[in-house]
């Protein structure tokens, strides 16, 4: 009787989970590799990446961006909006894919060795989904483009953006076998920095979601522009 009994509450327990949408076991892992766009302050790791979105009460930059929440960010919407959970969100204000940053008050491009999207591709934590939201600033930055390489790159190379999207691609693919990878492209980039990655994209089967529409203040998302690429990614992952 009482093995009866504890079976039935053993299925009713387990109709319970599925009727409620599955088990915290079936939710998704979402990482974030990106630039100021992703950023929030409060939620990076490590919490030591430069920030461009502050909590309102932090007076030390008072940005002109209507921004002044972390649910209003694009990153968060999507995660909540796909019942997922936030695994690690490494973004880092003013990053480059590749190693060459701004120039400095000399007209010198400076090293960004340290914060570049490819130093921090193999820090994401275990996630199920990669969403990789970069190349704005090698766009801005002027970094230059480079040749097409799809291996044993040298430190030479990866001074330059082509180079270093291929490896990023490259090392996500073996850092994360499992993982769902997708890029996202900003609006606006200079057009050989959009080709360099959809072509690069195409070589190791990352799909590229190109937004759309984006409404910025300060070159950055405001509320209505967070909004709206979160809608452009939830669609394409729900596809």
């Amino acid at each position: 009787m009482k093995k009866t009994l504890f079976t039935l509450l053993l299925l009713l327990a387990t109709a319970a989970s599925f009727a409620k949408g599955g088990t915290e076991k079936d939710t998704l892992r979402y990482s974030i590799l990106g630039d100021s766009y992703s950023t929030y302050e409060g939620y990076l790791t490590p919490d030591t990446n430069l920030i461009w979105y502050f909590r309102p009460e932090n007076k030390a930059l008072n940005r002109k961006n209507d921004v002044r929440s972390v649910e209003q960010t694009w990153w968060y919407q999507t995660i909540k909006g796909l019942n997922g959970k936030l695994e690690t969100n490494n973004s880092y204000s003013g990053s480059t894919i590749c190693r060459t940053g701004y120039k400095d008050k000399a007209g010198v491009h400076q090293d960004y060795s340290d914060r570049a999207f490819i130093t921090r591709s193999n820090k994401l934590g275990n996630p199920d989904v990669i969403l990789v939201c970069g190349a704005t600033n090698d766009s801005w930055a002027g970094a230059p483009i480079g040749e097409y390489v799809y291996g044993n790159w040298t430190d030479k190379e990866l001074y330059a953006f082509r180079p270093a999207m291929a490896k990023l691609l490259h090392d996500l693919r073996a850092n994360y076998p499992t993982a769902r990878i997708v890029f996202i492209l900003n609006t606006g980039l200079r057009p050989s920095v959009n080709e360099s990655v959809h072509t690069i994209c195409r070589h190791y089967g990352v799909p590229c979601i190109d937004l759309k529409d984006i409404d910025k203040q300060q070159g950055h998302p405001s509320v209505a522009g967070m909004k709206a690429m979160a809608e452009q990614v939830m669609a394409f992952l729900k596809k």
